[in-house]
């Protein structure tokens, strides 16, 4: 366990998120290998796998449930020096992971079909795009319980072990994907097929050597069969700190689909080019989602320690630090995006809306940088509805004015990339306020108070 009641907020922010940036980094490397290798196939298999890819977002809806809760719980009880509780909290969020995985299995073999069938421009993209789904599945299943030991670890002040694992899981992906996907020898050339079994045998193998982690080094959170009996009341707990960030990745599903549904009439070019300048701007993302990650742990011991300054503190500089890191890539994206794009197609249509796409885009980077540093805030504090709140704004704002120009005569794809800046913008600017509101009602007390401010926030 380390504390993060002491030092330097910007230090510890650093500290944590250097090598999260560098896990990120190295999944980053992953995702371009493995879209290199899915767009050598067609811009069917790209956008196949691109529609497939959103329900990615359904599924980190449910592992934010348990990965913020486990974060907010378990580093409020490490700030009030609560080992026995945050013990607890961590071996529950093992059951409730159980629980979420047979959930994924069934529900995406049972319904992946009609939902790819509503937004997939053809058909060959939607059989591209179930038999990636398919074989994907079982690795999506085991992201629970990966999400539920590397977020309990984050809490108690501890990245390096996840990062090394995932860093690990990348490498071997990065290995499987040209054997399996287009027959590097010795193996077979699988297609889709093949990009989804790889993804899933990396993410088995990662969670077996976290698995191994905690069996043979992590103390201060320990696999406890006796902790294993559901708790109901830490499960209500769990969701609902949980369930408002999961609402919030489930409308990023809901903002993705709708995305594709938009465009979906220019064809499988125009949805290939989003599914490449997409994949590439998560990619860019991932430095100050690292930020982000380092802050939400960093505040909950904080705010669970009492100390109200060192929660704004944090807050300041986690904005100044994620500002800094999209004002950078934006000005990046904004010199020549086609040769991020031209490096995984030739195909000229594809090429244009991808570039296209990320040079506008980025213009809501910083603000984008802003929206994520204030989730993690919310994550720190113990309440994550205003992350919701903020979310809901940005998807009431795009989806009725995209819909409403979808069916205007000179309806252009640029379009939806320039409501989305504006969505985007006023989120920020919604979250920040947010943050400053809860503020006032957990923080403008006494430092003695803070404590039982916390207790009551559980």
């Amino acid at each position: 366990m380390k504390d993060l009641t002491l030092g330097s907020p910007t230090k510890a922010i650093l500290a944590m998120a250097i090598p999260v940036a560098a896990g990120m980094i190295f999944q980053t490397l992953y995702l371009l290998v493995d879209l290199y290798f899915v767009a050598a196939l067609g811009e069917d298999s790209v956008a196949g796998v691109g529609t497939a890819g959103t329900l990615l977002f359904m599924i980190m809806a449910l592992t934010q449930v348990l990965g913020v809760s486990a974060v907010a719980l378990i580093s409020q009880a490490v700030g009030r020096k609560d080992q026995e509780h945050a013990n607890l909290v961590f071996n529950q969020s093992l059951v409730l992971s159980a629980v979420c995985a047979v959930i994924t299995l069934l529900g995406g073999y049972l319904l992946a079909e009609s939902y790819l069938g509503s937004i997939t421009a053809d058909d060959a993209a939607l059989r591209e795009g179930l038999t990636f789904l398919y074989w994907f599945l079982p690795g999506m299943a085991l992201q629970f319980a990966m999400m539920a030991m590397a977020s309990s670890l984050r809490a108690t002040g501890i990245v390096k072990p996840a990062m090394i694992v995932q860093v690990l899981t990348v490498v071997l992906n990065t290995i499987l994907a040209p054997i399996l996907i287009a027959g590097w020898d010795p193996g077979p050339a699988l297609g889709v097929l093949g990009a989804g079994l790889a993804s899933t045998i990396s993410i088995t193998v990662g969670v077996g050597l976290l698995t191994l982690y905690f069996f043979k080094v992590e103390k201060y959170v320990s696999f406890s069969p006796a902790l294993w009996r559901p708790r109901f009341d830490i499960w209500r707990k769990m969701m609902d700190i949980g369930l408002p960030a999961g609402g919030e990745m489930l409308l990023l599903f809901v903002y993705f689909s709708a995305v594709y549904w938009l465009i979906q009439d220019f064809g499988a070019p125009a949805q290939a080019g989003f599914s490449i300048g997409g994949r590439i701007m998560q990619s860019i993302f991932m430095p100050t989602m690292a930020i982000a990650f380092a802050v939400g742990p960093i505040i909950g011991q904080n705010f669970g320690a009492g100390k109200a300054d060192r929660v704004r503190e944090t807050f300041n500089s986690g904005i100044i630090l994620s500002s800094i890191v999209m004002f950078v890539t934006t000005v990046i994206m904004q010199w020549r995006p086609e040769v991020l794009v031209m490096f995984f197609t030739e195909d000229a249509e594809v090429i244009e809306v991808g570039a296209v796409f990320l040079q506008l885009i980025s213009l809501n980077f910083v603000a984008q940088g802003i929206v994520f540093t204030c989730s993690g805030v919310f994550q720190g504090l113990g309440n994550t509805r205003p992350a919701l709140l903020s979310s809901g704004v940005r998807v009431l704002i795009f989806v009725p004015i995209a819909v409403y120009l979808r069916y205007q005569p000179d309806f252009g794809i640029n379009m939806v990339w320039y409501v989305s800046i504006v969505s985007v913008t006023v989120q920020a600017i919604v979250s920040f306020l947010l943050v400053c509101r809860e503020f006032v009602r957990k923080l403008d007390t006494s430092e003695n108070e803070l404590p039982v401010e916390t207790e009551r926030a559980l």
